[in-house]
């Protein structure tokens, strides 16, 4: 069987039988499998006992042919499905992020990875708590955990059932379906106890999951259908971003990638076909929505762009669907800063500076607020505005961002703009403007062109994993590739998170692009004696054995 990396695979494959005769007494299942040997290059071939049982009546009710799903399961291919070839119909595979605060679902058809329909919804678990923790204690109550896997099983059954509906087939016909989560969501769909996940020393119950049955798990498919679960690197590192290192491809780039997945925490998988290397920090919640009390997710209403113009220092918006605006995403949070930065409004320290400011400063409790929206143009009927303290906190998770990319790549003998590729995965990344982001010292100055969105390469990721040949070997020689980079808290790193919280940086000529006020360069270098010294505790990093990476 081939395939190619983003295309359909001869997994699903029509066969043409010998019929038997007085000659010929092969059994019925041989002469199957056989077929397959021969059409197909399945050396070893597993059939279920219910559809063993079927076999005999409906390859002779077929005129000896049938078309056939295989899936290849470590040293065998499993014999999904047989139907017949002159019928028609769909055989379909369901491909899941599994996110914290939402799943995501595609439908796939299998023999040519044509996409089939694509739905979403809230992850119903939030009622029992927003984050990981919350539900992982909630799973050690009495009949906590099977609350949580019923949660979220009862919300992919509804959902596939309504796509199915509106794609004209059936659930049956979904033979195979990829789950990609974090950690502890893979732990807790599978309805494995994931208490010690966050108790020293942090061990998952399993990494790499055998293939699974969707009967045993629930899920309301074909009878037959078989569920993979991305395998995990530990307690840190989740399916999801073994699937979104699949899905950039960079597992098998001769040159050096870097990818960046910001949620809960902002994870970083830098590498190319021969090594990968990763590390996580808690330089996401900032960046999504907590950073201001305007600050929201990506919806409707939610502004998205912001730009000051430098001559009149008008700040100007746009917002998700043109929609009146109630809130502000992450991009536009970036966007802000870096905008009253280039204009003056905003120092290198990233304050505020009224007298650049003017009728945007409003003070409250004697704390500076920037006034992105007057009240009478918000859907709110509230002006919309970022205090001080908002500001300061984007600036720790922008400094601890680059601290993130600046070790890691500095770990093996780069720095962060040594970079060819970078990849920015997840709704952050499909809005993120890396302008933005290099102006407030996020993220590297480099050429426009190196950046790549990913958007949702979680479910990029599962959804190519249907139809490869044998996505089992390959997700498990990318993770077994993976060294995990634990971002201890030292005097190098402190000096380094230091550096980077200032805007752009300390060092301006690792900026060069960008330009301040009346076009001229940012302020010249600050040594590290000008920059107040910080406690540990204030550092916005935190190794994956602190903190469980969610989406």
């Amino acid at each position: 069987m081939t395939a190619d990396r983003r295309g359909g695979s001869r997994r699903v494959a029509t066969v043409t039988l010998t019929p038997p005769s007085l000659r010929d007494n092969t059994a019925d299942a041989d002469r199957l499998v056989q077929a397959l040997k021969r059409d197909v290059g399945a050396e070893r071939v597993r059939i279920d006992l219910p559809l063993l049982k079927r076999i005999p009546e409906q390859i002779r009710e077929w005129r000896y042919t049938a078309r056939c799903l295989l899936f290849k399961d470590r040293d065998a291919h499993l014999l999904l499905a047989a139907t017949d070839p002159s019928a028609p119909g769909v055989m379909a595979g369901l491909a899941v992020d599994l996110g914290t605060t939402r799943i995501v679902l595609r439908l796939v058809d299998l023999a040519d990875a044509r996409i089939l329909d694509e739905d979403a919804f809230n992850n119903p678990q939030i009622a029992v708590g927003p984050d990981v923790l919350a539900r992982i204690h909630h799973a050690d109550t009495p009949e906590g955990l099977a609350e949580l896997q019923a949660m979220v099983v009862d919300g992919i059954n509804r959902t596939v059932s309504g796509m199915c509906t509106r794609s004209g087939f059936s659930t049956a016909d979904i033979h195979l379906a990829t789950i990609a989560g974090n950690t502890a969501m893979s732990h807790l769909f599978m309805g494995i106890p994931p208490r010690w996940l966050i108790r020293e020393p942090y061990i998952p119950a399993v990494n790499a999951p055998d293939l699974l049955t969707a009967a045993e798990l629930g899920l309301a498919l074909s009878p037959g259908a078989r569920v993979m679960v991305f395998p995990n690197v530990g307690s840190y590192f989740g399916g999801d971003l073994i699937a979104g290192i699949l899905f950039s491809g960079m597992n098998e780039m001769p040159e050096t990638a870097i990818l960046v997945d910001v949620g809960t925490n902002a994870e970083v998988i830098l590498g190319n076909r021969d090594w990968l290397i990763a590390c996580a920090g808690a330089a996401g919640p900032a960046l999504e929505s907590g950073v201001a009390r305007m600050g929201m997710m990506a919806a409707p209403g939610v502004i998205d762009t912001v730009t000051v113009d430098p001559a009149t220092r008008r700040i100007r918006y746009e917002t998700i669907g043109g929609l009146p605006p109630r809130g502000i995403c992450g991009s536009g949070v970036i966007d802000l800063a870096a905008h009253l930065f280039l204009s003056g409004m905003l120092d290198i320290r990233g304050k505020l500076v009224p007298e650049k400011c003017g009728e945007h400063l409003a003070v409250i409790d004697g704390m500076n607020h920037i006034v992105v929206v007057q009240a009478e143009d918000s859907a709110t009927g509230r002006p919309l505005m970022m205090s001080q303290a908002d500001i300061d906190s984007l600036i720790r998770s922008k400094a601890a961002m680059y601290t993130i990319l600046e070790t890691i790549t500095l770990s093996v003998g780069m720095t962060p703009r040594d970079l060819d590729r970078f990849y920015v995965a997840g709704t952050f990344g499909s809005f993120i403007k890396p302008r933005s982001a290099i102006t407030i010292g996020m993220i590297p100055d480099l050429p426009m062109e190196c950046y790549r969105p990913l958007g949702n390469s979680s479910l990029g990721g599962a959804a190519m994993a249907l139809t490869l040949d044998d996505p089992m070997a390959e997700t498990a020689r990318i993770r077994d590739r993976i060294t995990y980079l634990e971002l201890n808290v030292n005097q190098e790193l402190m000096n380094r998170f230091s550096a980077a919280r200032f805007l752009p940086h300390t060092e301006p000529s690792l900026f060069p692009s960008v330009r301040v006020g009346d076009g001229s360069a940012p302020p010249p270098a600050l040594s590290l004696v000008e920059v107040q010294p910080h406690t540990p505790s204030s550092l916005c990093l935190a190794g994956a054995r602190t903190a469980i990476p969610g989406r």
